[in-house]
């Protein structure tokens, strides 16, 4: 995947298993943990919810209107995404601008929920993520990848956590980075990402029925990343 430019050309493929698909709510660590079974198991690592916000900030920076559901589509489909993963961090760039910390501001995860329920938005992602998904093994993580986008993957995981502990954890990553953020208004505004997930039409967000449910609540980052690994080695 590194240095890799997907872009209007991207390929369908058939029949892919060899992904580990982990699906969960926002806060649930799927990020962390899906890196480190990546790095354990000697795969590929597929951050989907970086691809919707890269597309949501490309919007943005645009001025394209959030109302219109068939530009937000099209700039989608315009925008040249390019993911490098270098020394185990994942790059991003649009159109040969890094907006690796750009797409993770409160302003871009206020706005994504447009883009969650954009029907053009999701395909043409979609295609990108498949596209990924059949270079190599790959561990991918979102919303809807167990689901939708890889439905035949071998090892499916669903993580969760309460609402409370997501907040905390969503909140530590905003203090890592030196982004100011009101503690209550971030809880919130993840309860209403979750409920747009879960009720949009398109793709809502919800486990597999084939996915094991793993709860991170209590559990450390190691400890759920062994978890997934050790599932991981028994279906192949």
């Amino acid at each position: 995947m590194a240095g890799r430019t997907l872009g209007k050309d991207s390929m369908f493929p058939g029949d892919v298993t060899e992904i580990v698909a982990i699906d969960g709510p926002a806060g649930a660590g799927k990020s962390t943990v899906a890196r480190n079974v990546a790095r354990q198991l000697g795969f590929a690592y597929l951050d989907t919810g970086a691809m919707y916000r890269a597309a949501t900030w490309n919007a943005m920076n645009k001025g394209v209107d959030a109302d219109d559901p068939l530009a937000l589509a099209a700039s989608t489909r315009e925008m040249r995404l390019d993911l490098r993963d270098e020394n185990g961090t994942l790059h991003i760039f649009i159109d040969g601008q890094e907006v690796t910390d750009a797409i993770r501001t409160p302003e871009v995860t206020r706005r994504i929920a447009k883009l969650d329920r954009n029907a053009g938005v999701r395909a043409h992602l979609a295609e990108l993520q498949r596209e990924i998904g059949a270079r190599a093994p790959t561990v991918a993580e979102g919303r809807d990848m167990g689901t939708v986008v890889f439905p035949r993957a071998k090892c499916k995981v669903y993580l969760d956590a309460n609402l409370d502990e997501r907040a905390r954890r969503r909140a530590r990553d905003f203090d890592a980075k030196g982004i100011a953020y009101d503690a209550a208004s971030l809880k919130e505004e993840i309860r209403a990402r979750d409920e747009n997930d879960r009720s949009r039409d398109i793709a809502p967000l919800r486990r597999a029925e084939d996915a094991v449910l793993v709860d991170t609540s209590s559990m450390s980052a190691d400890d759920v990343v062994n978890t997934i690994v050790e599932f991981a080695r028994t279906r192949w």
